[in-house]
């Protein structure tokens, strides 16, 4: 068991101090996107912990949590279940269930705002920062962008100074529930700064690129960067 116990403490200190080598590398590209510093944001109510107006331009809150999907939920049972990390990293990894579960976990709470003009505030979310995830595969020097891809064929992509920021996870957990099939269970990305069609359900592989490229929304006319407080919903 002590072992094991230092194994563990290894694997996290590994993971905090590649972590604190990305935020230095991308905290001033990151602090410089209109999700933090926007001198016009638009929309109404109290500012959130990024200085937005909790509820951005054209949306409405609702208590529900609408489903919204490609017409195919794919059901992967967690013995099967993996998720591919490869791309422009110098040690891609494949994780399995236990492998994801065994990473550090955090509960966070944030918004969620769906382009089709819907927001649901405050929702409690478990899961792994995109940061730690990255921090384990060590992106080379001339990555700048992700593509995510799901079990269901979606893909979207994230520019990386956008996907690194600490409430960016992929998440299994929400509303104290296991995350359900029908919202991208059994794990989901949510990028609460940006509309939520960039955070893949049902997702299987993050691959990190040296440019950018365009996914199944952004190929159909959807914003390539999505910011709700803008209404950057299309191209």
């Amino acid at each position: 068991m002590e072992n094991a116990d230092m194994e563990s403490n290894e694997k996290t200190d590994r993971i905090i101090d590649a972590r604190m080598k990305l935020k230095r590398r991308f905290e001033e590209k990151m602090t410089q996107t209109p999700s933090m510093l926007d001198d016009n944001p638009r929309g109404s109510g109290p500012v959130n912990r990024h200085g937005m107006p909790t509820v951005p331009i054209g949306q409405t809150v609702t208590a529900k949590w609408p489903v919204l999907d490609l017409g195919y939920q794919p059901n992967i049972p967690l013995d099967k279940w993996q998720l591919n990390i490869d791309g422009a990293v110098n040690h891609p990894i494949r994780l399995k269930w236990d492998d994801l579960m065994a990473l550090p976990q955090v509960e966070d709470t944030s918004d969620f705002h769906c382009v089709t003009t819907w927001s649901r505030l405050n929702i409690p979310w478990v899961g792994v920062r995109f940061m730690d995830l990255a921090a384990l595969v060590d992106p080379k020097e001339t990555a700048t962008h992700i593509m995510c891809y799901g079990y269901d064929g979606y893909s979207t992509n994230v520019s990386l100074e956008e996907a690194l920021k600490p409430d960016v996870l992929l998440v299994h957990t929400a509303d104290g529930q296991p995350l359900s099939l029908e919202h991208g269970g059994p794990l989901r990305m949510i990028t609460p700064q940006l509309y939520a069609w960039k955070g893949s359900k049902w997702i299987k592989r993050i691959e990190f690129l040296t440019e950018n490229q365009l996914g199944f929304w952004e190929e159909r006319g959807y914003s390539n960067t999505a910011y709700p407080w803008r209404n950057d919903r299309y191209s």
